[in-house]
């Protein structure tokens, strides 16, 4: 059989008309394919990257290749693509398009068998910032979303930022809606697993507040939107405790804002969250141990003025000394505002009525200012524009 199709490639190669060598070639392709002949492909993918073939013609004809490689079985398909991909890398600045198409099919077939992370790999292997090669800059960034997707259906969330990153410096307004949204969705899931949950969570209500139902052939169902709602409130909710949080909180989830949480509360809502957001701190609390703890200390504050160190811990279910570090450090990093008095064991909890009196002074007082300059004018006889 090696025979056979060795003496066949030569037969094609001994034709002076290209036109007719191109098509004796494509007539052995056309076997091979049907046959399903693994070592026949790879002998044709020898033959093309000899000196034997014309560069103007392997290239047509690795093109065809790369294109109907679907045809084979899928372990074939494999087998053959590492193959060609391995023997052409030598000359790959010759073959580029031919690569990255036999790349981007051997991607597909690695999707259909959900191997999320081949899959990546095989597109990354894509030289996106080639000098041979005019790629536009939306297939670049299609290529970097779709990467960034398919390491996070591994749960991977640091290859996938590498090429979302790369995406952030490609996406703009003047791409494709639905790529740019798929974009959106890539980098808050990414925010979502490092646990930076306040980002996460306004990335997510961004994208549940979109108003189109419809991106070019797209459409997006209501679904979708209410669970990006959904996951901006989990990662808010898990978000560590301060003003910030409860401005978020309060444009999610007003139900809970400013108001103490429950534990059979808590245990209802830890069973939806995923496993990245269960994860274990260095004290071996949660994320949304502490999430929990933080807003409901932050919640005690707006309810007493001071509250002793044993009463702070009964009611947040930690031991006395633990309530009073994390008040510590929340005072501290200005998320929320109080004192602490060690001698009495007590925290004193302070609003912000005296912040915002002075605000009102400041304002009363410029606009005092204002007027006596408008006066001064008019005395001066100077004309006033309205």
């Amino acid at each position: 059989m090696a025979g056979e199709i060795e003496s066949a490639l030569q037969s094609a190669a001994a034709i002076t008309d290209q036109r007719q060598k191109i098509e004796q070639y494509k007539l052995i392709l056309a076997s091979i394919f049907s046959s399903n002949n693994v070592q026949n492909a790879k002998a044709f993918i020898d033959h093309m990257v000899s000196d034997d073939v014309p560069l103007v013609a392997s290239r047509q004809l690795l093109q065809i290749f790369a294109q109907e490689l679907g045809q084979l079985e899928p372990e074939a398909h494999k087998e053959v693509a590492h193959y060609a991909l391995a023997q052409i890398q030598p000359r790959v600045v010759s073959f580029e398009e031919q690569v990255s198409i036999m790349r981007e099919k051997l991607a597909e077939l690695f999707e259909t068998e959900q191997q999320w992370s081949k899959a990546a790999q095989m597109l990354s292997g894509i030289d996106l910032d080639s000098g041979i090669r005019m790629l536009d800059e939306a297939y670049k960034l299609s290529k970097c979303v779709q990467i960034a997707r398919l390491y996070l259906e591994d749960d991977d969330a640091v290859n996938a930022e590498t090429f979302i990153k790369k995406a952030s410096f490609l996406v703009n307004n003047k791409h494709d809606e639905a790529l740019n949204l798929e974009y959106k969705v890539c980098y808050a899931r990414i925010l979502d697993m490092k646990r930076k949950f306040l980002e996460a969570a306004l990335r997510y209500y961004e994208i549940s507040q979109i108003e189109k139902r419809q991106i070019g052939d797209k459409w997006i169902d209501e679904d979708a939107l209410q669970q990006a709602l959904s996951a901006a409130v989990t990662c808010t909710i898990l978000a560590a405790a301060g003003p910030q949080r409860s401005r978020v909180l309060a444009t999610l989830y007003k139900v809970y804002l400013e108001r103490i949480l429950r534990k059979p509360e808590i245990e209802a809502f830890a069973e939806e969250l995923k496993p990245h957001q269960k994860a274990l701190l260095s004290d071996n609390s949660t994320v949304l141990d502490r999430a929990m703890i933080e807003h409901n200390l932050l919640s005690a504050s707006k309810l007493y003025t001071n509250i002793s160190f044993e009463e702070l811990g009964t009611l947040l279910g930690i031991a006395p000394e633990k309530a009073e570090k994390i008040a510590s450090r929340m005072i501290c990093e200005d998320r929320m505002r109080g004192s602490i008095d060690q001698v009495e064991a007590v925290i004193h909890f302070e609003d912000d009525i005296e912040e915002l009196q002075q605000w009102d002074q400041q304002i009363v007082g410029l606009c005092q200012a204002l007027n006596d300059v408008l006066d001064s004018m008019a005395k001066k006889g100077l004309t006033i524009a309205v």
